[in-house]
């Protein structure tokens, strides 16, 4: 499965989207950013996918973890939620 790679620019009903087809199909989403402007959108999609889902009678759970990602050869940290039903 892919992970959901969200950047400051990024729709947040769009990712919430995202997150929501994911979870309902593999039971498991993975969604990463690095900034603040990235990281709090992907929150409020979070957020947002929730409310979606939870029409469907799925209450979800978020766990953040920090990890290293390398980009154009250089090391970056960045935000992973972990997106799992409870």
């Amino acid at each position: 499965m892919d992970i959901i790679k969200v950047s400051a620019r990024s729709r947040s009903t769009a990712v919430a989207g995202a997150i929501a087809g994911i979870v309902r199909q593999h039971k498991y989403a993975e969604v990463q950013a690095i900034g603040a402007g990235a990281v709090n959108q992907a929150i409020k999609a979070t957020a947002i996918a929730r409310g979606y889902l939870e029409l469907d009678g799925i209450h979800i759970c978020c766990v953040p973890y920090f990890t290293e990602i390398e980009i154009e050869a250089q090391e970056r940290t960045a935000i992973k939620l972990v997106i799992t039903p409870r």
